[in-house]
């Protein structure tokens, strides 16, 4: 078993058994929030702190029958304590949480949270009811409000679903341009579908424009930069010279809305053909602002 999904297991059983689905995902991010390397990252939705990966984890547990699902929770089914299994710092951190935070109501919970870490409370459809005009403008001072027209660049290779898409929300990014030839991914969160749905779930568009991608059989056999440059001069040579409606679309989409980011897999732009393309559309747009994140 996962050892992330030990800590769930752990957190069910110092709550008796059963926990609300809101008030876990709350629980878990404050035990989160007092390590330094954590086992599930969080975005700001709708009703505050949520992890996309964490949901995915209990809906295997619930299949593998070690969770039962309610409308509203969970209840552990499987018998075993997990808390021996767990790291020391980690037991004490997940003790600590309950013990601090376990008895809050669900209201004084989430409004806890809200007050601590505003930024994951931008999207909370329930904010203004729970804060106060103090406590409400520190939300909306946590909004992302960049508004230079600029192309971003982005890679999700190294990093969790919730990480990429706050860089996504915290750069102010509109839309999300896939760039990748084939849109899937073993990497959870990262195939088209899912990966569509989580950005509009955060207000952020997406479109795929396969044409500018590279075939994944010429990806096979690099083995340094070198391997990559040469890649990169033939796509260059290439699919950039074919490809003059997608960039232009690109452009046009831009100047749409505003504030667009490139994706695909790499972490190192270097070895990402999205940086060539970003060359080739300031080509277009000599003024085009670019940032790699």
């Amino acid at each position: 078993m996962f050892y992330r999904r030990k800590i769930i297991l752990s957190l069910f059983q110092l709550c008796k058994g059963r926990i609300e689905k809101t008030r876990l995902q709350k629980l878990l991010f404050l035990y989160t929030q007092k390590k330094q390397s954590a086992e599930y990252d969080f975005i700001p939705y709708k009703f505050g702190c949520y992890s996309y990966s964490a949901n995915a984890d209990l809906v295997t547990m619930v299949k593998k029958e070690f969770l039962i699902e309610s409308e509203k929770g969970y209840t552990k089914l499987d018998k075993k304590d997990y808390l021996p299994t767990l790291k020391i710092k980690d037991k004490e951190l997940l003790i600590e949480t309950v013990n601090n935070y376990g008895n809050m109501s669900n209201e004084t919970l989430i409004k806890h949270t809200y007050i601590n870490f505003p930024y994951y409370a931008i999207n909370s459809t329930i904010v203004e009811r729970i804060l106060d005009e103090k406590f409400h403008n520190k939300v909306l001072n946590s909004i992302p409000n960049q508004t230079q027209k600029s192309i971003f660049t982005i890679g999700y290779e190294g990093v969790s679903l919730e990480k990429y898409l706050n860089k996504l929300v915290k750069n102010n990014i509109k839309l999300l341009v896939d760039v990748r030839k084939n849109p899937l991914s073993m990497k959870f969160g990262f195939s088209k579908t899912l990966l569509k749905k989580f950005c509009e779930s955060l207000g952020i568009k997406y479109i795929h424009i396969p044409g500018v991608g590279i075939n994944s059989d010429k990806r096979q056999t690099l083995e340094n930069q070198e391997d990559y440059d040469i890649l990169f001069e033939s796509y260059k040579r290439t699919t950039l010279k074919e490809t003059s409606s997608e960039q232009q679309e690109i452009i046009n989409l831009l100047n749409e809305y505003n504030r667009i980011a490139l994706t695909c897999f790499e972490s190192n732009v270097c070895q990402c053909h999205r940086l060539p393309l970003s060359e080739s559309l300031k080509t277009i747009e000599p003024d085009l602002v670019v940032e790699h994140i």
